[in-house]
């Protein structure tokens, strides 16, 4: 069996070129302590939030590197975002990514907002053992032949 013709690159090249954007979620559960000292920028390696923000980035144009057969794409913006749930005691991340393309910027998304929780994790795991990554997930995709897609 040659398994290397049963892996391949989707071709692109026939489908226009559209307007397009995709929205990931995710969340990084921790202690209470360490959200607070998080909040409060008290952890040992520094500004979490902004070095998982500069990661998100990053990890968005850097996707077609990192995941097999995945097209490189040119992206027009990135934002991640973060809110503090005190209630569960997590952080959530949200990444949007935009551009125009012939096929979607949902893997540039999910892997912003995984690199971003890798990220805060690793800034965090020397004071918390119980940190995990939760609920990574396509919340939205717009452009291309589907059309606006809500998944929330």
């Amino acid at each position: 069996m040659n398994l290397s013709s049963d892996i391949r690159m989707v071709d692109v090249g026939g489908k226009p070129v559209t307007k397009r954007q995709a929205v990931a979620r995710g969340k990084v559960l921790m202690q209470a302590a360490t959200l607070n000292l998080l909040k409060k920028g008290q952890l040992p390696k520094g500004d979490v939030l902004a070095a998982a923000r500069v990661a998100g980035i990053m990890a968005a144009k850097e996707t077609y590197r990192l995941i097999p057969l995945c097209h490189p794409l040119l992206i027009e913006d990135v934002k991640i975002e973060f809110t503090i749930d005190e209630k569960t005691s997590a952080v959530e991340i949200t990444a949007t990514v935009k551009g125009s393309g012939k096929t979607g910027f949902e893997m540039e998304a999910l892997t912003a907002v995984a690199v971003s929780g890798l990220t805060i994790y690793d800034m965090c795991k020397t004071v918390d053992q119980t940190l995990r990554l939760d609920s990574i997930r396509l919340v939205k995709k717009s452009g291309g032949k589907s059309g606006r897609i809500l998944l929330e």
